[in-house]
């Protein structure tokens, strides 16, 4: 039997912080589908979502329950997916979501900055065989007590790169709202010039000197189980800046 190795595409909170960039994110999806057949996607929860979820946490309490945070910030992942889910439809395209814990991540009893221990991608392929689009919510697994719990800044990330590693994903696409690296912020520096290509180590370089792309542990995981990246924006839909080796 022929292994799934599905294409894992991720997607930011500013590429889903509307119905109209949802509906896009669909259309890319479908379009990446048409090429590659199985997809998995990871989401991120809209906008500014999460934010405003930890400030309504410490309106109600100046030291908020962390497990209960993690309950609590869970659901921005969960109203992306399941949007998303519906967009897909809306377009005739099989798909199903599912949470972290649904998804066979676990993670260890660190609430609000787990670490993922390992992944049961059993319901994700049993779904990628049946010709289904994959929507995992990033950022959140299960942990020992079988409580919910969160990865922390970057775990949408974090979740997309460690369920390309487990799957053997020939490349995971992440989605923002840049077309990919470049040498300064764009949104500062007009002028900035897009880099095509980096290694791990260089773009855990420009982690380390503040750039916002992606997390530096992201990266390192990445590095770890040698998981090709393409960071590029779902705005534009141009080429991106590769990351590997």
């Amino acid at each position: 039997m022929v292994e799934i190795k599905p294409v894992v595409l991720k997607f930011g909170g500013s590429s889903v912080a509307t119905i109209e960039r949802i509906k896009n994110v669909a259309k890319i999806i479908v379009d990446r589908k048409n090429k590659f057949k199985h997809i998995v996607v990871v989401v991120s929860a809209p906008g500014d979502t999460t934010d405003e979820l930890i400030e309504k946490a410490y309106q109600i309490t100046s030291d908020p329950n962390k497990r209960e945070l993690d309950m609590l910030l869970a659901t921005g992942e969960q109203m992306s997916i399941a949007l998303v889910a519906m967009a897909l439809h809306s377009m005739n395209c099989e798909a199903v979501s599912l949470t972290g814990p649904q998804a066979g991540i676990y993670a260890d009893e660190i609430h609000t900055k787990a670490k993922i221990i390992d992944i049961d991608t059993k319901r994700i392929k049993k779904y990628l065989k049946q010709d289904k689009v994959v929507i995992v919510a990033g950022f959140q697994g299960i942990n020992p007590n079988e409580d919910i719990t969160t990865l922390g800044r970057g775990g949408s990330d974090l979740t997309a790169i460690a369920l390309a590693a487990k799957l053997k994903s020939p490349i995971c696409e992440i989605y923002t709202d840049v077309d990919g690296v470049f040498t300064t912020d764009p949104r500062v520096v007009p002028e900035a010039k897009k880099i095509d290509y980096l290694t791990y180590e260089e773009m855990l370089e420009m982690a380390g000197t503040g750039a916002q792309v992606m997390m530096a542990r992201s990266i390192e995981v990445a590095k770890k189980y040698n998981v090709k990246l393409e960071i590029k924006s779902s705005l534009t839909r141009k080429s991106g800046t590769i990351v590997y080796k």
